[in-house]
């Protein structure tokens, strides 16, 4: 982690300037190579893009928005022109989306939304796109992720985490409550950890049984210093180091040194 003593609390006088020139070592990129955009025959989102993910193979993405809606578009028809192919889109929600989330090897996708519910489309038959709502909280949905084997995990501004088993959707198998509303969550898939970031400033880290098994520093030199709205677990070898990523309303990106092992025994 790096955080220093001479850290000063950030206001808006702060921000960079962005007309100032880029250092030359730094490569910037203003041209991209696809825009994610339907045909004038097909309706584009009209709101805020909150989220994105690539389905499995690499070839689609799927994009969740304020407008209520998700879309999945085909990136492949992009090498011809310069816009990827509205395949789908995906209505039905009430309110606005907050995630979207694919799962690793299946071509599915789940949607949460403020309308407290969350959805899971099945694209894995190209004739049927089937759907279906699942209704286990009772405030904003405020993401839903694929785990191990056949695991969703969803976290709520209800204060409660929950986790399902998609072949009985009926109940949770798990349900974790705390005593704060639960940002973006992210999952440790092979360690089965779920990192927690919460509206209070925790980070909270449980299995997927429901146990708490540790709450991140939180003082005046650790930890943020304000909401943590999302975490992201890193599972590469590549950089030991850091394991586990968060950031908050503090501005600031963290990187924790995780003992998994350590965690795990105690």
């Amino acid at each position: 982690q790096v955080c220093g003593e001479d850290e000063v609390e950030c206001s808006d006088k702060d921000e960079p300037d962005v007309d100032a020139d880029v250092s030359s070592d730094c490569p910037t990129i203003r041209v991209p190579l696809t825009s994610l955009k339907s045909h004038q025959s097909l309706k584009s989102h009209q709101g805020v893009v909150i989220a994105a993910d690539w389905l499995v193979g690499g070839k689609q993405v799927v994009t969740a928005s304020w407008d209520r809606t998700a879309n999945l578009f085909d990136v492949e028809t992009a090498e011809l022109v310069p816009t990827a192919e509205l395949v789908h889109a995906l209505t039905g929600h009430d309110q606005e989306l907050t995630h979207c989330c694919t799962h690793p090897t299946q071509r599915l996708v789940v949607t949460s939304s403020r309308d407290t519910t969350f959805r899971l489309w099945d694209f894995r038959d190209p004739s049927i796109h089937s759907v279906n709502v699942f209704q286990g909280h009772t405030d904003t949905v405020t993401s839903a992720v694929f785990t191990v084997g056949d695991n969703v995990v969803s976290g709520s501004d209800d204060r409660t985490v929950k986790v399902w088993d998609l072949r009985n959707m009926r109940s949770p198998i798990a349900t974790i409550r705390t005593d704060s509303a639960i940002n973006r969550i992210n999952v440790c898939v092979s360690q089965k950890i779920i990192a927690l970031p919460h509206d209070n400033r925790q980070v909270r880290l449980f299995d997927l049984s429901g146990v708490r098994l540790a709450r991140l520093p939180r003082s005046s030199r650790q930890g943020h210093r304000r909401m943590v709205c999302c975490s992201a677990w890193s599972e590469s070898e590549d950089h030991p180091m850091c394991n586990l990523f968060t950031c908050g309303f503090d501005r600031q990106a963290i990187g924790w040194n995780i003992n998994i092992p350590a965690l795990l025994q105690e």
